[in-house]
């Protein structure tokens, strides 16, 4: 592995500041924050500036703001994300955890899309496929994408859909299936006990992009006969982690 350059560490430090602050900062700001001296930060800061990674605020002399170059490179970075491949790769991080089944989902129209998948290593496990579409609301990762529509889409994607089962335990009553979302919203979890297959339970969590949005979700699921109390909360937390982690590789922030 190659020697860090002392420089370029200080002027990353210096851009990193700006992932802690809601505005602008100061010279004495950095140099409190970061406690290097006045002359070196001052001389970061310059060079940072001439190089547009940062900007001069017009309105507050000796005060800083991120500049347009950082602007083109985060664009740059969320053009070659695959949401795909990062959920992917994820997934196998979380499976590897846990030794159960890992899915990524997207929701179109009222059905979920399988994007990634990795496979639990039991003899026992669910069976599905990346590519696989299953109706929404009788999945875990589909639940959880409709709970985080805004009520009017949620509206139109709904409106004279029939609610087919796939198992006796599916939902197929719209006043049930808003009240399962609302807890949903609540919770910050959907959970799925033999919905869209009789022998396997599931918890999903949602995965944010950059703005915010919901624009997936990751679950686990587990046979029946593996499914406990305890188990149903370690893997909740487990797929919320999972969902942060693919969260922040898609450029989020912050818990929500």
């Amino acid at each position: 592995m190659g020697r860090l350059v002392p420089a370029v560490t200080r002027a990353l430090d210096v851009l990193e500041l700006f992932l802690e602050s809601e505005g602008s900062l100061s010279a004495p700001d950095v140099t409190r924050r970061l406690g290097l001296p006045r002359t070196t930060v001052h001389e970061l800061l310059t060079t940072l500036a001439a190089r547009s990674y940062l900007a001069p605020v017009p309105e507050q002399p000796g005060r800083y703001r991120l500049g347009v170059r950082t602007y083109q490179l985060g664009s740059r970075y969320a053009e070659q994300l695959d949401l795909a491949a990062e959920g992917q790769q994820v997934a196998r991080e979380v499976a590897e955890t846990c030794d159960e089944t890992v899915h990524v989902a997207i929701l179109e129209d009222a059905d979920v899309i399988y994007i990634a998948k990795v496979d639990s290593t039991h003899a026992v496990r669910m069976v599905s496929a990346a590519g696989r579409r299953l109706p929404a609301h009788c999945t875990s990762v589909g639940k959880m994408l409709l709970a985080a529509l805004p009520e009017a889409e949620l509206d139109a994607r709904l409106e004279g859909r029939e609610l087919v089962g796939m198992t006796p335990d599916s939902i197929t009553d719209p006043a049930a299936l808003r009240t399962a979302l609302a807890e949903i919203r609540a919770r910050g979890t959907a959970f799925e006990h033999r919905e869209s297959n009789p022998d396997v339970s599931c918890v999903a969590a949602p995965v944010r992009d950059s703005a915010g949005r919901v624009v997936a979700a990751l679950s686990i699921s587990v046979p029946m006969i593996r499914w406990t109390g305890d188990r149903e909360a370690e893997l909740a937390e487990l797929a919320q982690k999972g969902a942060g982690d693919l969260s922040v590789r898609l450029g989020h922030r912050g818990t929500r």
